[in-house]
């Protein structure tokens, strides 16, 4: 008998434990609609892609009124997509402030691996990280011969991968993006070639696979609270000695990695973000820990985006052959086999397909990062208690049609414009407004959109001059379930192209290219 009321005891105290973790607490304004907790716990039981999951339980409610009420990561949130909320959001930081999961959730595995960085933090550490960091993310004159090689390395390794694979069956494609997006994040920032694209077996990128396997499981990014707990649940104790194993390996390589003269005491243009991070810690400005955090940060966030949004990049116009078509048309009549940052920027139908890509498939496509510092009044019409974090769609955003019309959720580069000036205009202009926010906005803006966008022109003006592709027959659009948003698993059949077109003689044969030279967006 005592035994059953001891069992039955523990029951009511867990379920009394699970309500009070997913009930809405009451100073959440009621006239949002709620949105049931099941459907952020979908991941754990369900293959369905985040686009299914917006279509059916959320889209509605979000355009009829702009915000709701949602579980997420273990606490409910206020989730927005109505643009004037989020340019009230994204405009001001000293009512809504960023607040990473080392503010959120401090003792989990994520807030292990990301620490407290020039994304994630507020205040005073984020503008002495700004100072340090920005003029390595946003200058103009980005080494543009790591993206050519690389580019052209992955074209090598695509088509040998290919003439492995049966016919008529298609090669995996992120494993190799993968590699090229870190070893070009290497070169460009960290002064440093990784060698993933020659080394199959090279520790960095394996250690990076796996962690990204281990950390990003459904069940504890919905319950971070077990991270507390690693000697219940043995995984995450497996999962923070990966992130611990990883950070320690990525500083020892920085810290051993060949010297190229770059270190001096006053900066050049010349100088990448880790040459700056290295004399702020030569300095003191900042702690190893610090130091070690915006690294860390560095690596993932300096080659996710692009990675993410070359799978992208892939389905989308593997699907859509007049599109690959007219990108090659425009390309090869360059007559340019090594292209600059002046090349590329000066192509229009290049320019307004990268702009699609990001509006339709936006590589971070979701994010509950801000919370209110007092009661505030979002947009002069929703109450945000104090604490209360706020979170985006940037999917739901892009393919409203009361902001990109009634064909929103078609891939029509066309919409952006004729010529790049006028597409340059329309993509500032919708950020501004809150209608076009793959980078986030105003003061909190991605600082590396600029490398970004030029890496992805890059990229396609080798990719598609060199192949033409097609997505594998057998391949079924599958999106992930939250967070960032690419094709999962696709898979691609390449075929070789003879280049067409004149070379021009100014340009040097063995791929000695310029640096870039300019072009805001």
């Amino acid at each position: 008998m005592a035994f059953v009321t001891a069992v039955t005891l523990g029951i009511c105290c867990l379920g009394l434990l699970l309500w009070w973790k997913i009930h809405v607490p009451s100073n959440l304004p009621r006239n949002l609609p709620k949105i049931p907790v099941y459907v952020s716990l979908l991941g754990l039981w369900s293959d369905l892609g985040q686009d299914e999951i917006y279509d059916r339980w959320l889209r509605k409610p979000l355009e009829q009124h702009g915000a709701v009420r949602f579980w997420f990561a273990g606490r409910w949130s206020i989730f927005v997509i109505k643009p004037p909320y989020l340019t009230d959001l994204f405009r001001n930081e000293h009512i809504y402030a960023k607040a990473g999961n080392q503010k959120k959730i401090p003792w989990s595995v994520m807030a292990s691996l990301l620490g407290d960085n020039i994304i994630s933090s507020h205040g005073d550490n984020w503008r002495l990280y700004t100072s340090i960091m920005k003029p390595g993310m946003t200058k103009h004159n980005f080494d543009c011969r790591p993206l050519v090689n690389k580019s052209r390395r992955l074209v090598e390794l695509l088509l040998q991968a290919q003439s492995r694979t049966a016919t008529g069956r298609g090669v995996v494609i992120n494993p190799f993006i993968l590699r090229y997006a870190i070893s070009v994040m290497g070169q460009s920032f960290l002064d440093i070639d990784f060698q993933c694209l020659e080394d199959q077996e090279n520790p960095i990128f394996e250690l990076q696979t796996t962690i990204k396997r281990s950390i990003f499981k459904p069940f504890y990014m919905n319950f971070p609270v077990a991270d507390k707990y690693p000697a219940i649940f043995p995984s995450r104790a497996r999962a923070f000695t990966l992130v611990k194993r990883f950070e320690n390996l990525l500083y020892e390589v920085i810290r051993d990695r060949p010297r190229t003269g770059s270190e001096k005491k006053h900066h050049s243009d010349n100088d990448q973000v880790i040459h700056m991070l290295e004399q702020a810690l030569k300095e003191g400005k900042i702690t190893e820990k610090q130091y070690r955090d915006n690294l860390k940060i560095t690596f993932i966030v300096a080659h996710e985006n692009t990675q993410l949004l070359l799978n992208s990049m892939f389905y989308q116009i593997g699907i859509d052959q007049q599109v690959q078509d007219k990108l090659r048309d425009e390309i090869i009549a360059t007559g340019v086999a090594n292209p600059t940052a002046d090349t590329v920027n000066k192509l229009p139908y290049l320019t307004s397909v990268i702009y699609e890509l990001l509006r339709l498939y936006p590589p971070i496509s979701q994010l509950t990062n801000r919370v209110a510092e007092s009661d505030a009044l979002l947009g002069d019409t929703v109450l945000v208690p104090a604490n209360t974090y706020v979170g985006w769609n940037a999917y739901g955003v892009h393919t409203s049609s009361a902001n990109w019309g009634p064909n929103a959720k078609d891939f029509i580069p066309e919409r952006w414009g004729l010529k790049v000036e006028e597409m340059q205009r329309k993509f500032r202009r919708d950020t501004i407004r809150g209608t076009f926010i793959p980078f986030n906005a105003h003061t909190r803006k991605c600082l590396g959109q600029a490398f970004v966008l030029l890496q992805m022109k890059i990229a396609v003006f080798e990719l598609v001059k060199s192949m033409r592709w097609k997505v594998d027959p057998g391949y079924k659009l599958k999106l992930p379930g939250a967070g960032v948003l690419a094709p999962v698993g696709c898979r691609i059949i390449f075929e070789e192209i003879e280049i067409r077109g004149q070379v021009s003689e100014a340009e040097s044969a063995d791929g000695d290219v310029s640096l870039y030279d300019g072009g805001d967006l």
